[in-house]
């Protein structure tokens, strides 16, 4: 049998609330926690097993709110409550990657270690696998902070984009400079100049070098954290973090690490990827009908209907007449009936249902 590597770690974010995919990804039950493509596997469970392949299970921790500890466990019944990092205060991703780093550099100073979101699709797990042992040898090796690039298929404004450096031909290259997410002119030149790739928000590092970019980049929140070192992975653990973590600074790794390294390097992945940001983007991964339907679960009766994207909590007859590229979703109290083209005005509609019919159903 295949043994893993000991001093591989993992870290899967699964904190956020994935408003966009309302009414299904609710506060009390968020996105990662649902099986949204109707394989059996919630996004969050399907992340693990794939990581599980490449790193030791004890050795994937999950970083998430207080507030989904149980869902969590019960989800991954391979890790221990040790493994779940709680966040007792929403402040972005880098106060958490270093709580989790200080965490992983106690139990192992040699390791490194790959921080990915828990609900992105990737069908190509062994490309996935071979492009992160490529990255994890390289950390081993080097000081770098590393991210996985994805080619990108189309002109998208809803990602965030990594120039590489144009003159090289290693498959590992130096990064110039991340960008913002464009609008459309922006995005059709980033194509065509043929060194940008999406960011994925995938990163891998050694703890040592990931600890010494806080140390230069984000001093005070660094020792904030270090402060913790003697009791991190003990019984004390939780009484720092709930004392200190709302103190550091609300800050993403991208904007407070990633943009000032001078060492940061990309691989360009191998495998295909879809962050599953929105409706939209599942109706594009998942397998459709003739007429450009795709469907999660609905048993359907549809005439005159195309490009729509239905999902049901079960097996219920869906008949639709008469509507194109529309979002039908339905969930015990909730039916959205919504045209796609407007998927990124769901944030907004979800405010506007919490004002008028309470948070009930947000």
């Amino acid at each position: 049998m295949n043994t893993l590597n000991k001093n591989y770690y993992a870290v899967i974010m699964a904190g956020g609330i994935g408003s966009r995919f309302w009414p299904v990804s609710t506060q009390e039950f968020p996105k990662q926690f649902h099986d949204m493509l109707g394989t059996g596997e919630s996004l969050l469970q399907k992340t693990f097993s794939r990581l599980e392949k490449i790193v030791p299970a004890e050795n994937i921790q999950v970083l998430t709110n207080e507030r989904y500890l149980e869902l969590t466990l019960e989800q991954l019944p391979k890790i221990s409550k040790a493994q779940v990092v709680l966040e007792p205060a929403m402040r972005n991703t880098a106060p958490c990657i270093l709580l989790s780093a200080l965490k992983i550099q106690k139990d192992n100073p040699e390791a490194v270690m790959l921080v990915a979101p828990s609900d992105h699709w990737i069908e190509d797990e062994t490309a996935f696998q071979k492009d992160v042992e490529l990255c994890f040898n390289t950390c081993e090796k080097e000081d770098v902070l590393m991210t996985l690039g994805i080619p990108p298929t189309f002109a998208n404004t809803g990602y965030g984009y990594i120039e590489s450096d144009k003159n090289s031909i290693s498959e590992i290259k130096k990064v110039h400079q991340f960008r913002e997410k464009p609008d459309y002119e922006t995005a059709k030149h980033f194509l065509a100049e043929g060194n940008f790739l999406w960011n994925a928000g995938i990163f891998l590092w050694s703890v040592k070098s990931i600890i010494s970019a806080f140390e230069e980049h984000l001093p005070v929140m660094n020792a904030l954290f270090s402060e913790g070192k003697p009791v991190y992975n003990s019984e004390e653990e939780k009484r720092f973090v709930s004392e200190n973590y709302s103190l550091a600074e609300n800050i993403s790794i991208d904007y407070g690490i990633m943009e000032k390294a001078k060492n940061v390097y990309v691989k360009i992945a191998t495998f295909d990827w879809n962050d599953l940001g929105t409706w939209g983007a599942l109706h594009d991964k998942l397998v459709k009908d003739i007429n450009s339907n795709a469907i999660v679960r609905a048993k359907t009766h549809l005439k005159e209907a195309s490009g729509n994207m239905v999902f049901t909590e079960k097996d219920k007859l869906v008949v639709i007449d008469g509507l194109n590229n529309y979002i039908v979703v339905e969930k015990e109290d909730v039916l959205l009936i919504f045209p796609k083209e407007k998927e990124q005005e769901i944030k907004t509609l979800l405010t506007e249902v919490s004002e008028k019919h309470g948070e009930k159903y947000t």
